[in-house]
């Protein structure tokens, strides 16, 4: 009896261990985060994406053999699904400046920190959504002003600390159908002053933007001062349209190469349940994933899509 007792007494002990090094982040999970909706902030780069002029484009293309494997591939062949059971692809990416972008400080500091420095901490963070799109429809090339920021904190109360600022401009709409206009002046950006007020006296992490420059002047003077005073930023962010200005969280993803100048980011915002806009778990769970109803095939530019049969085969 009390050798049973005492094992009642050891398991007890030990589960409420467990339950008190939880710290309630399993139930945040299922009482928050599983019935949330999910927003993508991030476009798909391919070899058609706009990038800055001075870049060359990226290219896709089908890996092959760089040395034969005896009985199963030869040196040179491309790997299919039928000959070999998978395929893969080469990237030739020519810039880290590419797609949507996490731009760390060393992108102009020689002495600043690289992607792969950054801190596990970025992970997640509060999601601020500075809306001035109806201003960039007047004036394309408008800057966000700190009286902009200004109005949102007299709407929504004061910008957390250590949150994301995003700026909303709609710039985005354009990524798909005017990819060489995407990064023509006139465009969106960030005035110097709101810069300083969001990391002087707000505290943010960083500052996105949903053009590919966080300025249009001589010389880019906001990004060198971010850059240059060591923090980050966002860069060919999308769909800000389809997020809430405040509530919202941002889950941030990028790309560790050593020493990089540059990151392939993934923003992926996470608003309240209720919200008109997104997905959630329940709808997109992950696993097992949909099938493409047709088979993928490459196009013209070496990127895997479903292509449906040519009916006129």
């Amino acid at each position: 009896m009390r050798r049973l007792c005492l094992l009642a007494l050891i398991l007890a002990l030990s589960t409420g261990s467990a339950q008190s090094q939880d710290h309630g982040l399993w139930q945040m999970y299922e009482h928050h985060l599983k019935g949330a909706k999910y927003v993508d902030l991030t476009f798909a780069f391919e070899p058609t994406s706009p990038v800055w002029p001075a870049f060359d484009t990226a290219s896709f293309e089908p890996t092959t053999a760089s040395q034969p494997i005896s009985g199963y591939v030869a040196e040179g062949d491309t790997f299919t699904y039928e000959e070999h059971g998978f395929v893969a692809t080469s990237y030739r990416l020519p810039t880290d400046q590419y797609g949507t972008q996490l731009d760390p400080p060393a992108h102009w500091n020689k002495r600043g920190a690289t992607i792969s420095d950054l801190p596990p901490t970025y992970a997640v963070r509060p999601l601020v959504v500075v809306d001035i799109h109806e201003k960039v429809a007047e004036e394309p090339g408008y800057h966000a002003k700190v009286e902009d920021v200004k109005a949102w904190e007299k709407e929504h109360g004061e910008i957390p600390e250590g949150a994301v600022v995003m700026f909303r401009s709609d710039w985005h709409e354009r990524w798909p159908t005017q990819p060489d206009r995407y990064n023509e002046k006139p465009f969106p950006g960030v005035a110097l002053e709101t810069a300083k007020y969001l990391h002087e006296q707000k505290d943010i992490l960083f500052h996105g933007h949903e053009p590919l420059d966080t300025d249009t002047t001589a010389g880019l003077i906001t990004e060198d001062w971010l850059l240059n005073n060591n923090y980050a930023q966002a860069e060919g962010v999308t769909n800000l349209d389809k997020v809430p200005e405040h509530g919202a969280l941002v889950a941030i993803g990028f790309a560790k190469p050593k020493g990089g100048t540059g990151g392939y980011a993934r923003y992926i915002a996470i608003c309240p349940p209720d919200w008109e806009h997104g997905v959630t778990m329940e709808e997109a769970p992950g696993a097992p994933l949909p099938e493409h109803e047709h088979p993928l095939q490459r196009d013209e530019n070496g990127v895997m899509r479903p292509t449906p049969p040519d009916p006129e085969q």
